[in-house]
């Protein structure tokens, strides 16, 4: 029997999962997906949001497995409400998701379990947070509680700056909400990786390091935004850091959730900065990130079917993925005239018929199908334009190509994705 998978969500995490599910022999729907999913399945118009939307088209569907990507149904309960069903999901319970939807959570979480991280306050009164970023004369980090689409993070080098984000985030309500709350914390120096595991409540597989790139420009300048691009895996993670992440972050925060009641089944990605060569976490999130779900999807060399279905099931068999990629793979994002702050939509997209490059892939994001078929931007991110081969140089080069040759306007993307495992 054909399995029948939802995939909700409709970046470009979205699509490389679709596809994958489509090669191991699945027939998918995507709610409410982009111009490059349609493609591969039914679209349907429920927005990732609208959990009740969601059960009623799994339950029409007569879904095998719900495949979740974002982070916004996680926390509105998506998994509870499905599981309620007796429909499968990949992703973790509401309560879990609280890692991701709430900072202050997760890093008290982190400070009752012992797993390393940076020092911080969290602060409910703009002037009680302004009066100790005067009194800390340093910089900081500055960080909304809440889901900010990867865009409520400010790292202040000056107390100026510290109190503009404090006041635009708790004051001028730039991200609703969501930072009504904040969370300041210490400046960690190192370099930034992102550890993904598939975890079913006990046991994990373990997928290769990558590395995002955040900040909008070359030379990670400008405002951070979802991220410009990612590849994998990422040599700063030695044999001997990877055991490390594991022992130190991974197992007990897994253990932690359990004995608090809420184990957790889905993905698990640990934003970790490497200080001094020891792993500190910076985040969780509590999915696959975006573009690093596009380095990593075809990097696994199993069905991804199957283990996003032990996953949900809690059947790992976590001898899996347990090795180093025999391959790299690196993606570039190309991204709308005036994105991060005020993204245009609507211009047509040019070179998506070119012939099929040698081992690069278009997966889409931000695009939408017009009424006479042309492929038009709808966000900010609008297409992930993913390379692999043998080599990591090789695998940029193969990128950048395509990437080069798509084209619509005020696109712009940052020249220097790699660069750093590259000069190495």
């Amino acid at each position: 029997m054909q399995d029948r998978v939802i995939v909700v969500g409709s970046g470009a995490r979205e699509h490389a999962f679709a596809a994958a599910l489509v090669r191991s022999g699945s027939r998918v729907v995507i709610a409410p997906g982009n111009a490059g999913t349609a493609a591969l399945g039914k679209n349907v118009a429920i927005a990732a949001s609208d959990v009740s939307g969601l059960v009623q088209l799994a339950r029409a569907e007569e879904a095998t497995l719900v495949f979740i990507g974002p982070e916004v149904p996680l926390s509105l309960g998506l998994v509870d409400a499905l599981s309620a069903e007796g429909i499968a999901a990949f992703g973790p319970s509401r309560a879990a998701a609280r890692l991701e939807s709430s900072k202050a959570f997760m890093k008290r979480f982190l400070e009752r379990h012992g797993i390393p991280t940076a020092g911080f306050k969290v602060f409910e009164d703009a002037a009680l947070a302004c009066e100790y970023v005067r009194r800390a004369a340093r910089p900081l980090v500055v960080k909304a509680d809440g889901l900010a689409a990867g865009k409520g993070v400010v790292v202040a080098s000056t107390t100026d700056e510290a109190i503009d984000a404090v006041e635009r985030m708790m004051v001028a309500g730039a991200f609703g909400d969501a930072g009504r709350t904040i969370v300041i914390e210490e400046v960690l120096p190192g370099e930034e990786v992102s550890f993904h595991v598939v975890a079913d409540g006990e046991r994990v597989v373990v997928l290769p390091p990558a590395q995002d790139h955040k900040r909008v420009h070359d030379g990670d300048r400008g405002p951070n935004t979802g991220g410009m691009g990612a590849y994998a895996p990422a040599p700063v993670v030695s044999a001997a850091l990877r055991e490390a992440i594991l022992a130190r972050v991974i197992e007990p925060t897994l253990a932690g959730l359990a004995r608090e009641g809420t184990p957790f089944r889905g993905a698990l990605f640990a934003g970790i900065m490497v200080v001094d060569g020891e792993p500190v976490v910076l985040e969780f999130n509590v999915r696959f990130g975006d573009p690093e779900a596009t380095v990593l999807v075809p990097l696994h060399e199993g069905s991804w079917l199957e283990l996003l279905r032990a996953s949900a099931s809690g059947r790992l068999d976590a001898s899996r993925g347990q090795d180093a990629p025999r391959r790299a793979a690196l993606t570039v994002v190309l991204a709308a005239e005036g994105y991060p702050e005020a993204p245009t939509v609507g211009d047509v997209i040019h070179g998506l018929d070119l012939p099929d490059l040698e081992g690069t892939t278009v997966f889409h994001a931000g695009t939408a199908l017009r009424d006479d078929g042309a492929v038009v931007t709808a966000g900010g991110r609008v297409l992930a334009v993913s390379g692999v081969a043998d080599s990591l140089e090789q695998a940029a080069a193969r990128a950048y190509s395509a990437a080069q040759r798509v084209t619509f306007r005020g696109v712009h993307f940052r020249n220097d994705i790699g660069k750093r495992a590259l000069s190495r």
